[in-house]
């Protein structure tokens, strides 16, 4: 699994395009799936921040998205639908907890200047294994081109 800025560095157009559409309407919006203890997906809108080399996401206490995340950290992340564009971005990987408060405390500055809030909340590091970028031609348009990046190649 590899920090957002080591995906960054091996596939720099990928994350610039990934970045751009996850913070396409102001503060960063994707939708995150986790696993269900019963191995079922469970999909819901989050505010992702890409800062300090890494991807991170305030998850409230009282979401069971926290517990899916302590339990089995396996995630996959898809930007909000572009508006112009049926552009996507997806990536997929583990998540841990942040434990160090300095790190939480400068992730948490630069999540509330972008708009958002947060409170009684656990931070995740998402850590990426895989990226898809999809980059589609003005509307209607088929096929996409699409730019692909695993952490197995490496």
């Amino acid at each position: 699994m590899h920090r957002w800025e080591e995906f960054a560095a091996q596939a720099p157009a990928l994350a610039e395009a990934g970045a751009a559409l996850l913070y396409q309407h102001g503060p960063g919006l994707a939708y995150l799936a986790t696993v269900r203890r019963d191995g079922a997906p469970r999909l819901h809108p989050v505010c992702p921040v890409v800062t300090l080399g890494g991807l991170w996401i305030f998850v409230g206490n009282q979401s069971p998205k926290v517990a899916d995340l302590r339990r089995d950290g396996r995630y996959a992340l898809h930007a909000f639908p572009a508006t112009e564009r049926d552009d996507e971005f997806s990536c997929a990987g583990r998540a841990t907890v942040e434990e160090d408060a300095a790190v939480e405390a400068a992730v948490l500055e630069v999540y509330l200047a972008q708009g958002t809030i947060t409170q009684d909340h656990t931070l995740f590091e998402f850590r990426v294994d895989r990226a898809l970028h999809a980059a589609y031609g003005p509307r209607p348009s088929w096929p996409p081109t699409y730019a692909r990046w695993s952490a197995a190649a490496d």
